[in-house]
């Protein structure tokens, strides 16, 4: 089968169609591990009766690996808030309420949270030793869990209209402490609008009954932990939040 059209560009990989499904390929040189990992997350997730496309096989195209998966619907939620200013409280409503369906699943057979926050901790080289030691000794003073958390859960990988979503990016499934996710969703949310991410945290903070003060302990640990994957534009408020800490 030959690849047809492109569907969605990311920092780590592309989608294209691939005849009724599609293909994700990450980016030359980084994707076969990946494509692996996140095949085994979502195949350990079938059948729990989640809004996630199904994974049907991991392959190598042109020297690039990739996972084929079920279509999920076009347009994400980031892009209708784009479009409709009037469409982002409901649209993030939404979200926040798919958040709590994942957390309230068992995230048993995924990698833990804090082992990997302790590996990107660990590959952060933008941190000093200390800085490095003072995140490790905060993340092992913070509640463990064993819920499943998205890892990237964020407007823009929740896609279809708000009655029949889908949400997809599956590599960072872990289990782990659902007010970690929750403070990983505002951090990624923070760097793209602090209003929108403000509005997020108000609105799973009412829903879920979890407090301000417990979500936002984890911020200085995941914007370590974020520091690893090196996206440019975001290192210096990483930075910032790591040290205003």
């Amino acid at each position: 089968m030959t690849i047809g059209a492109l569907l969605g560009s990311g920092q780590v990989a592309e989608v294209f169609e691939w005849g009724e499904a599609v293909i994700k390929l990450y980016r030359p040189g980084q994707g076969k591990a990946q494509a692996f990992r996140e095949a085994a997350n979502l195949a350990l997730l079938e059948g729990r009766r989640l809004p996630i496309p199904r994974v049907y096989s991991v392959l190598q195209v042109d020297e690039r690996w990739g996972l084929v998966m079920d279509r999920a619907p076009d347009g994400t939620f980031a892009e209708a808030m784009l479009s409709d200013a009037a469409q982002m409280a409901p649209l993030l409503e939404v979200v926040v309420d798919l958040q709590l369906q994942l957390q309230a699943q068992a995230g048993h057979g995924l990698t833990r949270l804090c082992d990997r926050l302790v590996w990107k901790i660990g590959a952060a080289d933008q941190l000093s030793s200390g800085e490095r030691a003072d995140l490790l000794k905060r993340l092992d003073e913070l509640p463990d869990g064993d819920q499943l958390c998205h890892g990237d859960f964020h407007p823009f990988n929740v896609m279809g209209p708000p009655n029949d979503p889908m949400i997809v990016d599956w590599l960072d499934a872990t289990q782990g402490a659902p007010a970690a996710d929750a403070c990983r969703s505002y951090l990624l949310l923070l760097h793209y609008r602090a209003d929108v991410a403000a509005l997020y945290l108000e609105l799973f903070l009412g829903v879920s009954g979890q407090n301000q003060d417990d979500v936002l302990a984890w911020l200085p640990v995941l914007a370590g932990a974020r520091l690893a994957e090196r996206v440019p534009n975001e290192v210096e408020r990483l930075l910032a939040l790591v040290r205003g800490a």
